[in-house]
C-alpha cells in the first residue's frame, strides 16, 4: 500500500543543441537520417497495442526530394476506427484507475527516451518527414515534445492538489475525473511535438485516445509511437488511424461515447468539426470538449524608434523560419515610412544570402513546403502579386518543384493594407509589408486590429514605452500570444503558453494546466461528520 503523496521532479526546459560543425551531434544525427532516408518502411496502424495492417496504403516522400521513397502507410477503413474506438472504451476503466502518480512515471520516462536514445530518430524523422532544418526539428520534435511532456506532468499534479476549503465538521474534496467517453485528438504536418502532446495531454489525464495525424507526418508520428511504446504505454490508451480524415470524423462522431477533440489544424477545418458535433449533441452522453489550435495572420508593427537590426531579423525568422509554415509565422508587416528605406534595404540584402534546399546541408537556413498542393497554392499568390496594380515582389518570388517543392523566400510590399495578403492566411514562406505615415501610428493599430479573422501572435518593435504600453492595450484582442521587441514565434512550453482566440482557435494555451483541466471533469465531495437529527433551525424556535 502506497500512503505517499507523490512530488513530481520540477521540470527544466530542455537544453537545446546546436548542432555545430565538427560537433558529435551533427555526425550522429545526420548518420541516422541516412539510415532513416534508405529504411523504406511499413507503417501499420497502432491500435490496442497492435500493428493494424489494411488493404489499401500510401507512398511517404520527402518534401525536399519527392521521387525518393520513405515507405508506406496503411489507410484505415471504417471497421479500423471502429476498432481504435472499442479499444480506447475497453482500455478506459483501469487506465483510469490507475494512481496517477503511475501514469506520470509513463510520460516522464517517454521525455527521458527522447532526450536520449529517440532524440537522432525523432529528428531525423521530422527533418525527412517535414523537411526541418536540424535546428527547427531540435526545437520541435525533441526540445518541445519533452517540455510538453515534463510540465504537463507537473501541471497534472498542480491540478490535482488544488482543493476547496473545508469547514468544522465538514470535508470538502475534489476528485478530477477523466472524461466519460474517449477523446478524439486530430494533430498537424508542421510539429512533431504537437503531434505527440495532443493525444498525451488527454491520456495523462486518464482519458483514452483515438489519435489521427496529418497524412504528411506519419513518418515522425511513428517515432513518437514507438517511445511511447517503449516508455511502457499500456495497449488501448492511444489508438492511431491514418487516413481520409473525413470518413475517420464520421465514425467518430457516431459514437455517443465521443467527449471531446483536441485539434491542431486549419480554421476552416475546426469550424466544419465545431459545426458536425453541434448538430450531433443530442446523441452524446455529454456535452463534447472541444478545444482547437488554428490558424493565424500574424503581425509585426513597428514604430519609428524601433531598433532596424532587431526588426530585421525578426521579420526573417519570424517569417521563413521552417518555410513560413507555422501558425505563428509572422505574415503581414507594418513599418513606418521614416524608417521604411533602411528596413527594406536590409532586407533586401539578408534574404538574398538566405541557401535553400534540402536539410541534410546545414548551411541551408530553408527546406520545402509540405507538398504539391501548398507549392501550387504559394505560385498561384505570388503570380497574382506580379498581375496585381498595388502590390508588387520586392524580393524573392521564384518557385520550382522538379525535385523538391521549393519556393523562395518572398516578400511583397503593397500600397493597399487590406490587399489580399494581408488578410489571408498562406501557410508559406510569404510575407507582406504596408508602409504608413509615421503621424497615423493609432489609425495603424486599428488597421492591425481589424485586418484579419484572427487572433493568434503579433510583436511590436518599439522602444518608446509610452507608445508600448498603450498600443499593448490597444491590440489586447487580436494576439493570444503577444511579444515586445521580438519576432512572433518560438514559444516555449512553461514560459508562454501557447494559443489564440477569435479564428485562432479556443486559446486553451497548450502545454499549461489551462489546457489540461480541458481533460477532466471535476466531482466534488462533501462529507459531513456528524450530521443534523432535526430539520428545525434555530430561528425558527
Amino acid at each position: 500500500m502506497n500512503n505517499s503523496i507523490a512530488s513530481v521532479p520540477f521540470p527544466e526546459n530542455e537544453p537545446i543543441k546546436n548542432y555545430k560543425p565538427n560537433s558529435q551531434e551533427k555526425e550522429s544525427v545526420l548518420k541516422t537520417y541516412n539510415k532513416l532516408k534508405d529504411s523504406n518502411i511499413d507503417i501499420p496502424m497502432w491500435i490496442n497495442g497492435k500493428s493494424v495492417k489494411s488493404s489499401k496504403t500510401m507512398n511517404m516522400s520527402p518534401p525536399h526530394d519527392h521521387k525518393h521513397s520513405l515507405g508506406k502507410y496503411y489507410l484505415a477503413e471504417k471497421k479500423h476506427v471502429e476498432l481504435a474506438i472499442n479499444s480506447a472504451l475497453n482500455a478506459k476503466e483501469k487506465w483510469s484507475n490507475m494512481p496517477w502518480e503511475e501514469r506520470a512515471a509513463i510520460f516522464l520516462k517517454a521525455a527521458e527516451l527522447i532526450a536520449g536514445p529517440f532524440r537522432d530518430r525523432i529528428n531525423a524523422a521530422t527533418m525527412l518527414a517535414q523537411s526541418k532544418t536540424i535546428y527547427q526539428a531540435e526545437i520541435d520534435a525533441a526540445c518541445e515534445l519533452i517540455d510538453f511532456l515534463k510540465f504537463n506532468v507537473h501541471s497534472m499534479q498542480h491540478i490535482y492538489s488544488q482543493q476547496p476549503k473545508s469547514d468544522s465538521g465538514v470535508w470538502n474534496r475534489l476528485t478530477y475525473r477523466p472524461l466519460e467517453g474517449f477523446v478524439y485528438a486530430i494533430t498537424p504536418f508542421n510539429f512533431t511535438a504537437i503531434s505527440g502532446n495532443l493525444p498525451a495531454s488527454a491520456a495523462m489525464m486518464g482519458n483514452t485516445v483515438v489519435w489521427k495525424p496529418s497524412d504528411h507526418q506519419i513518418f515522425s508520428a511513428k517515432i513518437v509511437i514507438d517511445v511511447f511504446k517503449e516508455a511502457g504505454l499500456p495497449d488501448g490508451v492511444i489508438n492511431a488511424v491514418y487516413g481520409d480524415p473525413e470518413m475517420i470524423t464520421n465514425t467518430i462522431l457516431k459514437s455517443k461515447h465521443f467527449a471531446g477533440i483536441h485539434f491542431t489544424g486549419s480554421t476552416t477545418v475546426f469550424k466544419g468539426l465545431w459545426k458536425k458535433i453541434g448538430a450531433k449533441i443530442d446523441e452524446f452522453i455529454s456535452y463534447p470538449r472541444i478545444v482547437g489550435e488554428t490558424g493565424g495572420k500574424d503581425f509585426i508593427i513597428a514604430h519609428k524608434s524601433a531598433k532596424i537590426d532587431e526588426l530585421v531579423t525578426a521579420i526573417i525568422r519570424g517569417s521563413f523560419e521552417f518555410q513560413g509554415q507555422k501558425c505563428s509565422a509572422a505574415s503581414r508587416v507594418y513599418i513606418p515610412k521614416s524608417i521604411s528605406k533602411k528596413v527594406l534595404e536590409k532586407l533586401k540584402k539578408q534574404i538574398t544570402t538566405i541557401k535553400m534546399g534540402s536539410p541534410e546541408n546545414f548551411e541551408n537556413f530553408m527546406t520545402a513546403v509540405i507538398h504539391e498542393s501548398s507549392f501550387d497554392k504559394l505560385s498561384r499568390v505570388i503570380k497574382k502579386v506580379k498581375k496585381d496594380k498595388d502590390a508588387k515582389i520586392f524580393v524573392g518570388g521564384g518557385y520550382t518543384k522538379s525535385k523538391g517543392y521549393f519556393i523562395e523566400p518572398t516578400v511583397v510590399t503593397t500600397t493597399n493594407p487590406k490587399y489580399y495578403t494581408m488578410e489571408n492566411e498562406l501557410f508559406g514562406p510569404i510575407v507582406t509589408i504596408y508602409v504608413f505615415d509615421d503621424n497615423k501610428w493609432d489609425k495603424t493599430l486599428s488597421l492591425v486590429d481589424e485586418t484579419s479573422e484572427y487572433a493568434l501572435t503579433g510583436a511590436i518593435f518599439c522602444q518608446d514605452r509610452y507608445i508600448l504600453e498603450e498600443s499593448v492595450q490597444k491590440l489586447e484582442n487580436c494576439a493570444g500570444n503577444f511579444y515586445i521587441n521580438d519576432k512572433c514565434t518560438g514559444a516555449v512550453v512553461g514560459q508562454q503558453p501557447f494559443g489564440g482566440a477569435r479564428g485562432s482557435g479556443t486559446n486553451d494555451k497548450a502545454g499549461s494546466y489551462l489546457n489540461l483541466l480541458r481533460w477532466v471533469s471535476p466531482r466534488l465531495i462533501k462529507e459531513v461528520f456528524v450530521p443534523p437529527k432535526d430539520f428545525k433551525y434555530p430561528f425558527m424556535g
